[in-house]
């Protein structure tokens, strides 16, 4: 199992949901950066569990330990580790899952390939594991923006059918945590809360769109060929527990636009290179950056385990019906803001260290 991401800002992932502690080792970072505990502890509050009645109640603190590669405040060039120690498990609420497989988990593949699964939370295959990308992608917004201004910003654009149409220039971070569901547009918030609510009460859940924006991010990132850092992000988000679509500027909707629609013209820019006009492209062309802004888009599937009944087989092969207990978020949206930042980020960070090595 491979549990690492990146080349020259390389991110090593490790522990379970149910385990004594789950962390990251984060290679690459360069020197004299400046990062303390509170930098990615921000982050991690904004992901861990038990913010609102809309995600699970699991109490988790989440607090971050720096393990090594930090001394004075600033990081030491060399490995540096951190860790989330678990404090909330319940792993009696999982003994109902020992030999069942549920619908739409990971149980039956993980068990599939490896031969041995565990049950409680999904060991690996839980979304607790993104702790781990969220600390690490702080240090990258740290790195990122101390050495170029750059800036990432997420925010729920769709939870089931309820969507919003903004103007992704205009969103700022105060908007987003204005509301539970990370929603920018209060209205649309105010609907996507009832309809979570209701799914939950329904013993259902909720999927939908998470959109992403990367901010003055230099042009010439990326690669032409297998590298393009639009593959890496697309990797990088589909890489997330329940996302199940990734699309870059126009994304599928470009389909129904001609070549003239489409093509972003250029005109003069006032530092005398090329600025595009419009960003169909979504900051990206021939998987390189462009020097325009970078949006993109991730599809969350609605969460699946459900306290609703559905059928089911055994381990040993008997049919059965399960219905889910525990504590589970309704809707991942709102905590999934967070993930799909550190992971544009990460893949940024990497690729702003390879554009750096090889820079004239």
């Amino acid at each position: 199992m491979t549990s690492s991401f990146g080349q020259l800002f390389r991110v090593t992932s490790f522990g379970e949901s149910h385990g004594p502690a789950v962390g990251v080792i984060v290679d690459g970072c360069p020197p004299r950066l400046e990062i303390s505990e509170a930098d990615v502890q921000r982050d991690l509050d904004r992901r861990r569990p038990g913010q609102s009645r809309l995600v699970t109640q699991r109490d988790e603190g989440d607090r971050i330990e720096f393990l090594s590669g930090v001394f004075d405040g600033q990081t030491t060039g060399t490995a540096m580790a951190m860790m989330v120690r678990n404090k909330d498990q319940n792993s009696g609420a999982y003994d109902h899952l020992k030999n069942v497989y549920r619908p739409s988990h990971a149980d039956w593949t993980y068990e599939a390939k490896y031969g041995i699964r565990d049950h409680r939370g999904g060991g690996r295959a839980s979304a607790r594991e993104t702790i781990a990308r969220v600390a690490a992608g702080a240090v990258a917004r740290k790195l990122l923006h101390e050495a170029a201004g750059i800036e990432v910003l997420a925010w729920v654009s769709q939870v089931h059918d309820i969507s919003i149409e903004t103007d992704p220039t205009q969103v700022t971070l105060e908007m987003v945590e204005a509301d539970p569901t990370r929603c920018p547009d209060p209205a649309a918030a105010n609907r996507m809360t009832a309809a979570i609510e209701q799914a939950r009460c329904n013993g259902d859940s909720l999927g939908g769109v998470v959109t992403f924006m990367a901010r003055n991010v230099p042009a010439g990132l990326g690669e032409p060929v297998f590298d393009k850092i639009d593959a890496d992000l697309a990797k990088a988000m589909i890489s997330l527990p329940a996302a199940k679509g990734f699309e870059i500027g126009s994304g599928f909707a470009g389909t129904r636009l001609t070549g003239l629609g489409h093509n972003d013209p250029f005109e003069p820019g006032s530092d005398g290179r090329p600025r595009l006009v419009t960003n169909n492209s979504g900051g990206i062309q021939g998987g390189m950056t462009s020097g325009s802004d970078i949006v993109g888009r991730v599809a969350f599937k609605p969460t699946a385990t459900i306290a609703s009944e559905q059928q089911t087989v055994t381990t040993e092969g008997e049919s059965t019906v399960l219905a889910a207990k525990g504590r589970h978020d309704p809707c991942v949206l709102p905590r999934a803001v967070p993930m799909v930042e550190a992971m544009a980020l990460l893949v940024l960070a990497d690729h702003w260290l390879r554009q750096r090595a090889i820079a004239p």
